[in-house]
């Protein structure tokens, strides 16, 4: 069902919804135009304690696979491309 009605899964959900496109724009910007792998992807989960109630720290680190433009001409990139 969208969108998740388990109030946690909401969360992430409601995260990549509202954080999406700034969080695509900074990896663009850093790394040029691709995606950040699903497969080739580690994900490391930690409790911070603090007085007002522990907080989840989630890292998250996936392989940047740049696009691949085929038939590449003119200022078109043959792969995902940074300015310098």
């Amino acid at each position: 069902a969208m969108p998740p009605t388990d109030p946690l899964i909401y969360r992430f959900y409601e995260l990549v919804m509202i954080n999406g496109p700034a969080w695509k724009a900074l990896i663009e910007e850093e790394f040029g135009d691709g995606i950040m792998s699903a497969i080739d992807f580690d994900m490391v989960m930690e409790r911070l304690p603090n007085p007002k109630g522990d907080r989840v720290k989630i890292t998250m680190s996936g392989k940047f696979l740049p696009y691949k433009y085929y038939g590449a001409s003119g200022n078109v990139p043959e792969y995902g491309y940074k300015e310098a």
